[in-house]
């Protein structure tokens, strides 16, 4: 199956394990430690990651350790950033209706 960033980010616990990475690299018993959920749940959310490219797991000697790829986080930036003009126009409009309403007021 085909997995893209947006499936990646939908879930809660996989965005508190890129969160958790964001600052440091862990072995996969270090990021299955914070969660209480079980280990193999976890080792599917990473796996989910990994294929999404948002995680890359690196052998050092017998242990794995998980990274944080935020390259593949440039997708969603791209496309939110198609309806920042959107909101900003909209926020804009209703700070100058408010003005002129604050000003009509005061006359």
């Amino acid at each position: 199956m085909r997995r893209d960033v947006f499936q990646a980010i939908a879930d809660p616990t996989r965005r508190e394990i890129i969160s958790l990475l964001a600052s440091q690299q862990l072995n996969l018993n270090a990021v299955a430690d914070k969660f209480d959920i079980s280990r193999p749940a976890v080792s599917k959310h990473i796996r989910i990651l990994t294929e999404c490219g948002l995680i890359t797991i690196k052998q050092q000697g017998r242990e794995r350790f998980c990274q944080a790829n935020f390259k593949k986080l440039k997708q969603v930036e791209d496309w939110a950033a198609q309806y920042r003009k959107f909101w900003n126009d909209k926020l804009d409009a209703l700070e100058n209706f408010l003005d002129e309403e604050k000003t009509t007021k005061l006359k």
